[in-house]
């Protein structure tokens, strides 16, 4: 698997993103049960709400490689603020839409 994660802007001064490295890492969170290697291909923010360069960023993720697309815990589940992104299903319907079926997206990293 070639991995590329998208996380949110507001949590860069939080979060290092040391806990989606875990998971990539050690094959847990989302990843658990996933037995091929996992190659990420790059870790970036969605360019701030609404979502503003999520669809460019994940383009440039699949350009570089990435056949899934990870959303980080921060988008879905709102760590370590507590405070979920309120465009994230937005979010996620219109890279669905425009990657098609080249990508397989995950909701969360842990």
């Amino acid at each position: 698997m070639k991995l590329g994660i998208i996380r949110c802007m507001q949590t860069e001064d939080y979060c290092p993103g040391t806990t989606d490295f875990k998971m990539v890492k050690e094959h847990k969170g989302v990843l658990e049960g996933i037995d091929e290697d996992i190659e990420l291909i790059g870790f970036c923010n969605c360019g701030g709400c609404p979502a503003k360069k999520a669809v460019l960023r994940a383009r440039k993720l699949v350009e570089r490689g990435a056949d899934t697309i990870a959303f980080a815990s921060c988008i879905q589940k709102g760590t370590p603020i507590g405070y979920p992104c309120p465009f994230a299903k937005k979010m996620k319907d219109i890279i669905e839409k425009d990657l098609g079926d080249k990508v397989k997206l995950l909701d969360y990293t842990h």
